[in-house]
């Protein structure tokens, strides 16, 4: 009852970004919003046309469903719906759809009068996909370049571009990536662990306080970042590592074209291993 009483201060008109009130109500616990019906609608229409795909390719098996993107002859252009512009429709309704959601979050955080950082932190999310769906390939000059909507064709497809820019692991933005979201987990792992472990204490003991908390990582590190501090910690890995993966893809192509492992070859032509390179000491 008391979550209910809180929401009651918060559910007002107001705070939209389109429609004034035409939408502004809520379902049960879920607030709609303009832009929550502009979600629904593409997102179900997207669904609906990945479904109608797979019913054209005769299988439903949800591991074998593939929508690929037009061939490379077809360049930038609008392709024949069975042979990419399914596709193509169906992109633009996944964006449609994710927009939607963070303009849709904008407006929660309007009504409740808190920061944007939710929508801002999922628009990285938003990057990372429009990336490699839109914006790569319109630099590299055709929508064949995008990966497919499937999850073995998708498999395929990171695969076969790791191949073809040989070691990919070796991509520098690739590494960096891989660190953060690593790094993101390990936080996430001290972080989650470090509550339960305070807020579940044996029978017969007290729940233990963030003075606790702090003390267990000044002792096991010597520093305690804090409990508002980890957030902003977990925030900050979260967003980076989705920013580089973005990264990491669309330099492979657009930017770089040759193997990975050559893009090192700087480093070992620095001056600084002459000496070394000729038997010097």
């Amino acid at each position: 009852m008391a979550l209910l009483s809180f929401e009651k201060k918060y559910r007002v008109r107001g705070g939209t970004l389109i429609g004034g009130d035409l939408f502004d109500f809520w379902v049960g616990p879920f607030y709609v919003g303009f832009f929550g019906v502009t979600t629904a609608f593409f997102a179900l229409l997207g669904t609906i046309l990945i479904f109608w795909g797979a019913a054209h390719q005769g299988t439903f098996n949800p591991w074998l469903i593939n929508i690929p993107p037009p061939d490379l002859s077809y360049g930038l252009g609008a392709a024949p719906l069975m042979e990419g512009g399914l596709w193509q429709v169906i992109t633009i309704c996944a964006t449609g759809a994710f927009i939607s959601w963070a303009l849709r979050e904008v407006e929660i955080c309007r009504k409740l009068g808190m920061g944007y950082h939710v929508p801002f932190a999922f628009s990285v999310a938003i990057l990372a996909y429009l990336t490699l769906e839109v914006f790569r390939p319109l630099l590299m000059g055709a929508w064949g370049h995008a990966f497919p909507y499937g999850i073995f064709s998708h498999l395929d497809w990171v695969s076969n571009v790791g191949y073809a820019y040989l070691h990919f692991h070796y991509n520098p933005a690739h590494m960096l990536a891989v660190t953060l979201f690593f790094t993101t987990t390990l936080a996430l792992a001290l972080h989650g662990a470090l509550i339960l472990s305070a807020a579940n204490p044996e029978k017969g003991e007290v729940m233990k306080t963030p003075d606790h908390e702090d003390t267990f990582f000044r002792d096991f590190i010597g520093y305690s970042v804090g409990t508002l501090g980890i957030h902003r910690l977990g925030f900050l890995l979260a967003i980076n590592a989705g920013f580089w993966s973005a990264v990491c893809i669309i330099i492979s192509g657009p930017v770089w074209t040759k193997g990975w492992p050559e893009w090192w070859n700087w480093w070992l032509e620095m001056p600084i291993w002459g000496p070394f390179a000729n038997g010097g000491v």
